[in-house]
This record gives structure tokens, C-alpha cells and sequence, in this order.
């Protein structure tokens, strides 16, 4: 499968303790969350989000997407249970001034600012199903690079969708062909570090309905899908070692070797992807689905004659 821009979902306790998460959470916000910006405005261009669109980012990381979805009016709610470090810069950028919430993670902020809820664990109805339901979840961390993670997914939409809309857009983002994907070769780093019997493997062909298979089996409705390009560009390598590293692909790696081997093999690399200026250049393309909640269906009732219905009888 392509390589993708996927965390590791692990526990701190079983956190590799060469990895610095604080480190990685601030180089994510810094250098890598901005390189799925083109992904983002597309999927709210498209759905029109404003002021009427009550959203809940899944796996919110630290926080840009709801940003762009508040600064257009948007009342946002981010759930990221894998990393407090990075909820803690979401709840930097969008909650500036309210106190801790639940988990440590953040607050409602002053609607001034932003209509805004972060939270650390599952998203609750506040007011009972069908009030106040959201109208837009997305899932913008992409699927296809770790086995299972499309599962995870699944299992991660099944535990929300009762608290969206009847009608209401679902968003799952995956890599698109691997063929427009250079990043792919340099993440393939990744896997013959971690496991290099398995990473000198041929690799299995790409699946390319993996969104579909997802929104299938969580019972959504398949409502039209686009591709984005989304390069990832760096001003130099050591930068493009940090915003990779950052992605938690790596840390597998780290943890079967060591951060030195790992860093100087990722540089190597991304050495064909340097410009002669010392910028690192790398075009992709990122795939997106909307599917929508479906209507209940509606039993059909008794059919009912025009003579007996004017019988009285």
C-alpha cells in the first residue's frame, strides 16, 4: 500500500523514549500540518462551510483545519485522543484564553474568538440525538500507509456518526496514485528500517477504493470525491527531516534502529528532491470522498383503496 502521512497511534507508555513528542507535535505545527492546506480549503470551498456548518475534525491534531473552518464562521469541535501534545498547540491557536477542559486538552473559548471545543476523548450529544447535530465530520488524517488504519478509521467513525445529521457530509482524505506521489518513495524509508525483510518485499499494488470501502461499511452514502495536489515543499533538508519525522511514520523505525541511522537515511533520500537553491521539493496528490449520513428510510404503509377509504366502514 502507499506510503502515507499517518501517525502511529501508540500510547505514551509505549512511546519510544528517543522520540521527543513535544518536539514532534511543535515541528508538525511548524513545518508539516501547512503542506495539507490546499486539501483543506478545497473540501470547504466545495461544502460552502460558514456560519451555518457545525464541524467535527476527527483526529484534529494541532488545530489548522478548524482554524480555517472558524475563520470562516464555522462552530468547530476537535477530538484528538493519540496526541495531547498536539491538541495542547490546537488548544493554543484556538482557545487562547480559556481554561483547561477535560483531559487537560482545552475548553470553550470566548466566542469572540471562536466558537471552538477541543476534547481528548469521544465527543458526547450534549443536548440527546437529533439537537444541535453536526453537520460536516472530517477525517482529514489520510488512510492507506499503515495496516489496519483504514479499520481504525471505521472503527473511529462508527463511535461519532450517531452525533451528525441525518444528511449531513462525512470527509475521508487518502494519497492519492502512488505515481503522483513522491513522497511515497522517501517514506518507503520507513518501512525497510522497521521491518527490512518486509520492506525488500515488492510492495502490493495500491488500492484505490479504500475511502469507498470505509464509507460502505459505516453505512455512508458516497456523494462525489476530488483529488488536490498538495506538494510538500521545505526551505532545506533539515526542515524536511523535521516535518517528515513528524509525522510518527518514522518512529517505528527509530525504535527497530536508531534516530541517527533513521535521519541520515531519510536525508539521503530526499536528496533527489533538492533544488539547487537548497529547497526540498515534493509534488503530491491527496484524494478526498464526501459521503452523507442517509436519510431513515420510510416504511411504506398500507395500501389503502379509494372504495374503502370513502367506505366509513
Amino acid at each position: 500500500m502507499t506510503p502515507t502521512l499517518v501517525r502511529q497511534h501508540t500510547s505514551h507508555g509505549e512511546s519510544s523514549p528517543r522520540v521527543d513528542l513535544s518536539a514532534r507535535a511543535r515541528d508538525w505545527s511548524e513545518i508539516q500540518e501547512r503542506m495539507l492546506v490546499p486539501l483543506y480549503e478545497a473540501v470547504y470551498d466545495r461544502l460552502e462551510v460558514g456560519p451555518a456548518t457545525r464541524l467535527l475534525g476527527l483526529n484534529c491534531g494541532s488545530g489548522l483545519a478548524l482554524l480555517m473552518a472558524a475563520s470562516r464562521g464555522a462552530a468547530v469541535t476537535g477530538v484528538d485522543s493519540a496526541s495531547p501534545e498536539r491538541l495542547a498547540l490546537a488548544r493554543e491557536r484556538l482557545l487562547p484564553d480559556a481554561p483547561p477542559g477535560r483531559g487537560g486538552a482545552g475548553g470553550r473559548g470566548t466566542r469572540a474568538r471562536t466558537d471552538a471545543e477541543l476534547l481528548d476523548g469521544p465527543p458526547v450529544a450534549a443536548d440527546g440525538p437529533g439537537t444541535g447535530a453536526y453537520t460536516l465530520v472530517t477525517a482529514f488524517e489520510p488512510i492507506g500507509g499503515l495496516a489496519g488504519d483504514a479499520e481504525g478509521l471505521g472503527d473511529l467513525l462508527a463511535g461519532v456518526l450517531p452525533l451528525a445529521g441525518r444528511g449531513a457530509a462525512v470527509v475521508l482524505t487518502g494519497w492519492g496514485p502512488p505515481e503522483r506521489c513522491a513522497t511515497s518513495s522517501v517514506l518507503r524509508v520507513a518501512a525497510k528500517l522497521a521491518d527490512p525483510l518486509r520492506g525488500a518485499r515488492s510492495r502490493p499494488p495500491a488500492r484505490r477504493d479504500d475511502l469507498e470501502e470505509v464509507a460502505g461499511r459505516a453505512g455512508l452514502k458516497p456523494d462525489g470525491s476530488g483529488r488536490v495536489a498538495c506538494p510538500f515543499g521545505y526551505a532545506d533538508l533539515d526542515s524536511a527531516v523535521r516535518g517528515l519525522l513528524s509525522t510518527g511514520l518514522f518512529d517505528a523505525a527509530i525504535a527497530a534502529t536508531d534516530a541517527k541511522q533513521v535521519d541520515k537515511e531519510l536525508t539521503e533520500a530526499l536528496h533527489p528532491h533538492r533544488r539547487p537553491d537548497g529547497t526540498v521539493w515534493m509534488p503530491n496528490v491527496f484524494r478526498y470522498l464526501i459521503a452523507r449520513v442517509p436519510w431513515p428510510s420510510v416504511p411504506a404503509g398500507p395500501v389503502v383503496s379509494p372504495r374503502s377509504a370513502c367506505s366509513g366502514g
